[in-house]
């Protein structure tokens, strides 16, 4: 069985959840580490923004367009990192099967207590 070829985009498009204070945060560190300006990042909290899926099913799942290809989830998170340079090696190896496997099941727990983190975040950040 052939293997996909490891993909590193020059450009990512990410649409996140900017009401979100953990989105806020991790996306705010995905645009530190983006010295070479290569994530195209879209808030879709924002009513007026643009999005290819349905935005309440945006709000709930980060997608990203990478390549033409839309990915949600862990998929999308590894896209974000492969264009990274200090992260692409955690997004290549999240398009092996077993790694990528494993993150989307921690994504998907993680999805479970979201909105409790997010309720903790915003007591926190007051």
């Amino acid at each position: 069985m052939e293997q996909p070829a490891l993909v590193v985009p020059s450009r990512v498009t990410v649409w996140y959840d900017g009401g979100c204070p953990l989105c806020v945060r991790e996306i705010a560190l995905m645009q530190r580490l983006d010295k070479a300006k290569r994530l195209h990042l879209v808030d879709v909290d924002n009513p007026d923004a643009a999005c290819p899926v349905d935005r309440k099913l945006a709000l709930a799942r980060l997608h990203v367009l990478e390549n033409g290809k839309l990915l949600s989830g862990a998929a999308a998170f590894a896209a974000m990192w492969r264009v990274i340079p200090q992260l692409r090696w955690l997004g290549l190896a999240a398009q092996v099967p077993p790694v990528g496997w494993a993150l989307e099941g921690g994504y998907r727990a993680f999805l479970i207590v979201r909105p409790a983190v997010q309720q903790l975040f915003k007591v926190l950040l007051r």
